[in-house]
C-alpha cells in the first residue's frame, strides 16, 4: 500500500505528529506550503481583522500555495493533516486538496488542536469533497498510538 502524509502547520505541532506518522507508516511525506507563510500576527485569532481571521472568514477563500510535489493519484491512502482553526481545517488545505481528483481516493484527515474537536472539519470536507472517502479523523494532540494508526490506515484490518 503506497501512503502519502501530507500536512499543513503554521506553529510547528502538526509537522512534528506528520513527521512521526511518517516513520510509522514508511510514508511519504507532503508539506503544505502557502506562498505567503504566517506570521505570528497573521496568526492572531483574537484579531477580526488578521489574516488568518479574514481567510476563515470567507467560505471562498483559497490562499494560494506552492505547487505540490507529489500526485494524489498514485497513492492508495492520503493522510491530511492540519491544526483545527475556528473548529474546521485551514483554507489551505482546501487549496490543497481541491488541486487533485480526489474521486475513490481514501483520504484520513488527522489534526492538532488546542480544544476543538476534528468532527466539523472532517464534516466540512465531506461536504465539500463528496467523491472523495474522507473517514472519520484523527486528533492527535497527546501522542501517537501506533497500533491505533497502522489499523485505521489498514481498513480497520
Amino acid at each position: 500500500m503506497k501512503i502519502l502524509v501530507s500536512y499543513f502547520s503554521a506553529g510547528g505541532a502538526t509537522k512534528r505528529v506528520a513527521t512521526r506518522l511518517v516513520d510509522i507508516l514508511d510514508a511519504d511525506l507532503e508539506e503544505i506550503r502557502p506562498v505567503h507563510r504566517y506570521t505570528d500576527e497573521d496568526l492572531d485569532w483574537r484579531n477580526n481583522h488578521s489574516r488568518s481571521s479574514a481567510e476563515m472568514n470567507d467560505e471562498n477563500c483559497r490562499p494560494e500555495i506552492e505547487r505540490p510535489v507529489h500526485d494524489l493519484s498514485s497513492y492508495d491512502v492520503v493522510l491530511v493533516g492540519y491544526p483545527i482553526w475556528w473548529y474546521v481545517e485551514p483554507r489551505a488545505v482546501d487549496t490543497y486538496l481541491e488541486r487533485f481528483d480526489l474521486a475513490g481516493k481514501r483520504i484520513i484527515p488527522f489534526a492538532t488542536s488546542g480544544g476543538s474537536s476534528i468532527s466539523g472539519s472532517v464534516n466540512r470536507l465531506r461536504h465539500l469533497y463528496p467523491k472523495a472517502e474522507i473517514e472519520e479523523g484523527l486528533l492527535l494532540n497527546h501522542g501517537l498510538d501506533e497500533i491505533v494508526i497502522r489499523k485505521k490506515v489498514d481498513g480497520g484490518k
